[in-house]
């Protein structure tokens, strides 16, 4: 069989190209990434956007290519594509179940409706094909490895909409919020942070005495805490009040 018909069958069964023994630098293994290095996994839709990513990479002291049978101990999966479509969400929610990779998108058209799609796969960075140069690929890589993410401007600005649009229309009618704690259970901490007892923040807050203990109670066994305090050192750490 041809290279372009083994091409054209994994397209039609919507699978994507992993590292082949073949791809990878003579002298690299992919048992175990080098001290220091992160090991990426590549999946591309088609032969020329993985070679294209691979090229980059592969000389790149950062980076460690892992074989097609290790690929799923990567630290990082990079996904190669045109545009986010059907296949390639799936890709991504198959990717999303490996808890030891994190993966980043490399793609060519991004379409506004995608950003939700990214957000419930769990990427966790994205990069323009157009800017995809060494350097920003290698910077994209260990940036994911180290824990972050990697947005352009312009999508990172569309995220922060998207959360305050989330915040404002469904969370907020409801009296919740994005944190662990609910807006009336954040109030409620934050009283106790000022010094304020349980009759004082009940008149404060316009609930009954017995409600703001149920409600304090229910946050210290929620979150496992031990006490009053330790709700307050604890939502103050976590940055949730």
């Amino acid at each position: 069989m041809t290279t372009a018909e083994t091409m054209n069958r994994a397209a039609d069964r919507g699978q994507y190209r992993r590292p082949t023994a073949s791809e990878r630098s003579a002298g690299g293994s992919a048992k175990e990434a080098p001290q220091g290095r992160v090991s990426v996994a590549v999946y591309a839709e088609d032969l020329i956007l993985r070679t294209g990513v691979v090229h980059q990479i592969r000389p790149r002291p950062e980076v460690e290519l892992m074989d097609e049978s290790e690929a799923d101990r990567a630290q990082v999966s990079l996904v190669v594509v045109d545009m986010v479509d059907e296949r390639t969400i799936q890709l991504l929610q198959r990717l999303q179940r490996n808890t030891s990779t994190r993966t980043g998108l490399v793609v060519g058209f991004f379409e506004s409706g995608a950003l939700q799609t990214m957000i419930e796969c769990g990427v966790a960075a994205v990069l323009r094909r157009g800017e995809a140069d060494q350097d920003s690929l290698v910077h994209l890589v260990t940036a994911m490895a180290n824990g972050e993410g990697v947005l352009p401007g312009d999508l990172l600005g569309k995220l922060l909409d998207h959360v305050s649009s989330l915040q404002r229309t469904v969370l907020d009618p409801r009296g919740l919020s994005l944190s662990t704690l609910t807006t009336r259970e954040a109030e409620m901490i934050r009283l106790v942070s000022e010094g304020y007892g349980t009759a004082e923040i009940a008149q404060k807050t316009s609930y009954s005495e017995r409600t703001v203990k149920n409600v304090l109670h229910e946050v210290v066994t929620r979150l496992e805490l031990r006490n009053r305090a330790h709700a307050v050192g604890y939502t103050m750490r976590h940055g949730l009040i």
